[in-house]
């Protein structure tokens, strides 16, 4: 039997409190204390998975090793803790609800009328124990996502009162995120927010051990006290997350809060050391006090959401960390970017980078950028259909093939040097479809790619249906752009370079998924580094 303990973070007030941060920051804290922890995210919406949404609704689709269009804030867990995600860390009510009709239909539940209690709360339940069961971990935090009272949310926080029960005081506990607002007019700190979204909880049953408190101004003890006798916790059971400089920054103010501490005493658990956040501070310290800046430009059709990119951008932090560089992103919506005003609006900058989406919206744009990169000799990234747009901006430009082109965008373009992957011909659903997950790469020794990784064969993560035509592989290679990664069983070009270009890099997996504050992926590092050499010209 398992003696794995579990920790559920609610969330009350408002959403985007950052129930994700504190649970990765606990679990890093935790992690630090000898434990052995992961983290779950449980989503109340009742898509099967976020790989058919839009970025603009939910920010990016995080996929893990085990090909699982996931949460963004997975991805904050494995930033933080440097240990990879599976299927089993993101739950949604459409997978839940799934599971339980196809069980219906198969007549598992013996004639009963299938309802919310008992059947999806226990399914929920089981979800949630698949880690804690594996032996793997010593304790399982659990992120609900949405906030407290939204129907949507109402099973999950009645299957947390269930466990609660079941598992007993000592084994499973509620951290309550929530928000302290401050009035400037009255120029005070306000509780009765938190109060009624506590009341709230305690409606369905469930009353948090520890509340962690957003605010903008200090707490002060008196209402901590306030807090706690309103809410039903101790004071030193009410932990403050004042607003921080970055969110690298929290793990360190949870430390000083004491919240790991709290939650060992609640689980009655001895701390097996203090923690040790030396790698991670001198991480931060090179992250807050840069000795150079480049400036990078993002070219995106999704940038109104900058959460549609996000881990792009913390691998922008990771690596200009390394160099001691701050990496300013300019924004470039890709359908604002023509011919004319290309010039204008990438001149200055170090370093280009064409992002990853889906469609034919925006373009033409890319592939503008694209030429800019490569005819002034910019450093230039390319990842997933940012690769793809390198491919067709040279065999246009280059090889003279006017209508090249992507059947993605042009079923009937006469060269299609970016083609649908043979798997993918019959195909017809959408959800979780693509080639997903983590895919070996073979890299040849004489190319820059080889120079970043430092090794010849890779394992990166995928997300596409579209790949290199390699139809038109000798023709691109006599005109200069080399193919330098390829899947070993299948032939795949994983990677194009441009070697007389000074740092032009395009790659149809997408590196920025596994780079972590421990281990800064090492194609951004040198990325950055060429950006910083260029910057110095």
């Amino acid at each position: 039997m398992s003696n794995t303990k579990y920790v559920f973070v609610t969330g009350g007030v408002t959403s985007s409190l950052g129930k994700g941060i504190i649970a990765a920051s606990l679990a890093k804290l935790l992690q630090q204390r000898g434990f052995s922890v992961t983290i779950q995210k449980l989503d109340p919406y009742i898509n099967i998975d976020p790989g058919t949404l839009n970025p603009y609704e939910h920010g990016e689709c995080y996929v893990t090793d085990d090909g699982a269009e996931t949460d963004l804030d997975l991805g904050h867990y494995e930033r933080f803790l440097n240990i990879p995600t599976s299927q089993s860390n993101n739950v949604t009510t459409g997978k839940i609800y799934q599971s339980v009709i196809n069980k219906e239909r198969k007549g598992e539940f013996l004639g009963k009328t299938v309802q919310v209690i008992p059947h999806i709360t226990d399914e929920i339940k089981r979800r949630i124990q698949i880690l804690g069961e594996t032996g793997d971990y010593d304790i399982v935090i659990t992120e609900i996502g949405g906030t407290v009272g939204d129907i949507e949310s109402l099973p999950y926080v009645e299957s947390v009162r269930q466990m609660l029960w079941e598992k007993g005081e000592d084994n499973a506990i509620v951290i309550h995120l929530t928000l302290v607002p401050f009035l400037a007019a009255a120029g005070e700190l306000k509780t009765k927010p938190t109060q009624h979204s506590v009341k709230m909880l305690m409606q369905s049953g469930v009353s948090p051990d520890i509340l962690v408190c957003r605010t903008e101004h200090e707490i002060s003890d008196d209402i901590k006290r306030k807090l706690a006798l309103f809410c039903n916790v101790k004071q030193e059971d009410v932990i403050q997350s004042i607003d921080a400089e970055t969110i690298y920054d929290v793990p360190n103010l949870m430390l000083a809060q004491g919240l790991d501490t709290v939650v060992l005493n609640k689980l009655k658990l001895s701390s097996k050391g203090e923690p040790e956040l030396k790698v991670w501070n001198n991480f931060l310290e090179k992250h807050k006090n840069p000795k150079h800046e480049v400036e990078i430009a993002l070219i995106g059709k999704y940038i109104e959401l900058q959460d549609s990119y996000k881990s792009i951008t913390e691998a922008f932090i990771h690596a200009g960390s390394t160099h001691e560089t701050k990496v300013k992103v300019r924004w470039v919506h890709s359908e604002s970017l023509t011919p004319k005003n290309a010039e204008k609006k990438l001149k200055g900058v170090n370093g280009i980078l064409v992002a990853p989406g889906f469609g034919d919206r925006g373009i033409e744009g890319k592939i503008r950028a694209v030429r800019y990169a490569r005819e002034n000799n910019i450093p230039f990234f390319g990842i997933c259909l940012g690769m793809q747009m390198a491919v067709i901006e040279f065999a246009r430009n280059v090889l003279g093939l006017e209508n090249a082109s992507s059947t993605e965008m042009n079923k009937s373009t006469k060269d299609p040097v970016i083609n649908l992957m043979e798997s993918q011909k019959d195909v017809t659903e959408k959800g979780g479809t693509m080639r997903l997950g983590a895919w070996d790469c073979e890299l040849k020794k004489d190319s820059k790619i080889y120079k970043a990784y430092g090794s010849d064969m890779i394992s990166e993560r995928h997300r596409h249906r579209f790949e290199f035509n390699n139809d038109y592989l000798e023709q691109i290679e006599a005109a200069g752009m080399k193919a330098t990664g390829f899947n070993p069983k299948t032939g795949l070009v994983e990677v194009v370079e441009v070697p007389a270009h000074p740092w032009f890099v395009g790659v149809q997996y997408h590196p920025e998924y596994k780079s972590t504050v421990l281990k800064p992926h090492p194609l951004f590092v040198d990325f950055i580094k060429a950006a910083l050499k260029q910057s110095q010209k």
